[in-house]
């Protein structure tokens, strides 16, 4: 898959393809849709298939203060892409400069000239352009102004309810993860680099990688069935995500227990999948009543992810 910077400069051989565009975090069930007509059409005329996404998303560019809690880094969600089997990535700066276009002024700068694309796939509610001026009525008619075709996808949803990134941040909050999983069409994960710690668990004999969870991410505190990603290899782990309530209240870091892995790992880049939900966070009155509680855990985790 081909990764393109903007618009202003796509070479000859990536423009005409078949491009659905939007935001895509957490690349979720409803996304997945549009990729696959986006795939669909392009296959029927024999054209490159694309994605056209924003960095950073609209809302952190209007909201540069707000913590805001983005479910897929640009890394995770380009292997995605890759993964679903596109041919392109076209990645947006959303900056003042694109901001202050209008609907239609996206259309023929974006769009037109810059990608030259035969067609087109958004959803039922993708607006656009300064403002939000733009909707998918108005694509039509660009569409039909300009010579491209137009697909707007209708709600992908399941018992009624639509796939959608704010259910997923929902699902994460309460620590349902398999929820999450369900709408993603995987289970969610989290990178970062791993940090020292205050080597209590070690003190237990369990000791763990931390990671400082990104900034704005909402999970649900208590301990998971895990599985940890490092140097593209996994390993079976159980995490616990919270405040030590049993030791100092702190600032919450997710602390992962690898069951195969007896090395450092401090300072390397590690991903997180998240695949069930053990228990939430609690107190304990001594260090031996925890020590105790982790045994139990760790044996419920194995036994979920023997059967995941």
């Amino acid at each position: 898959m081909h990764v393109i910077h903007g618009h202003k400069h796509v070479l000859p051989e990536f423009r005409g393809s078949a491009v659905a565009i939007g935001n895509f975090d957490g690349v979720h069930r409803g996304h997945r849709a549009l990729i696959a007509e986006a795939k669909a059409r392009a296959a029927e005329k024999k054209i490159r298939s694309s994605v056209m996404a924003f960095e950073p998303y609209p809302r952190e560019f209007f909201q540069p203060g707000e913590a805001h809690f983005r479910l897929t880094p640009l890394k995770r969600k380009l292997a995605i892409f890759k993964a679903l089997g596109l041919d392109l990535a076209f990645i947006e700066t959303f900056d003042a400069e694109l901001a202050a276009l209008s609907a239609e002024d996206f259309i023929a700068r974006v769009i037109v000239a810059g990608l030259g694309a035969s067609h087109v796939v958004v959803g039922y509610d993708f607006y656009f352009g300064h403002k939000r001026g733009g909707n998918p009525e108005l694509m039509l008619r660009a569409g039909e102004e300009f010579g491209f075709g137009v697909t707007v996808m209708p709600p992908v949803a399941e018992a009624g309810e639509p796939f959608s990134s704010s259910a997923v941040r929902l699902y994460l909050a309460q620590g349902d993860v398999k929820s999450a999983a369900h709408v993603l069409g995987e289970p969610w994960r989290v990178a970062g680099k791993v940090v020292g710690g205050a080597k209590r668990g070690t003190g237990m004999g369990y000791p763990t990688a931390n990671l400082p969870m990104p900034k704005g991410t909402t999970l649900g505190h208590g301990i998971y069935a895990v599985r940890a990603y490092f140097d593209g290899i996994p390993h079976e782990a159980a995490a616990y995500l919270g405040t030590r309530p049993t030791f100092d209240d702190g600032m919450p870091v997710l602390e992962v227990f690898l069951f195969d892995f007896d090395g450092d790992l401090y300072g390397r880049d590690m991903e997180v999948e998240f695949v069930d939900f053990i228990r939430a966070d609690r107190k304990f009155h001594t260090v031996e009543e925890l020590v105790a509680q982790m045994d139990r855990d760790i044996a419920a985790v194995k036994a979920v992810l023997a059967s995941a």
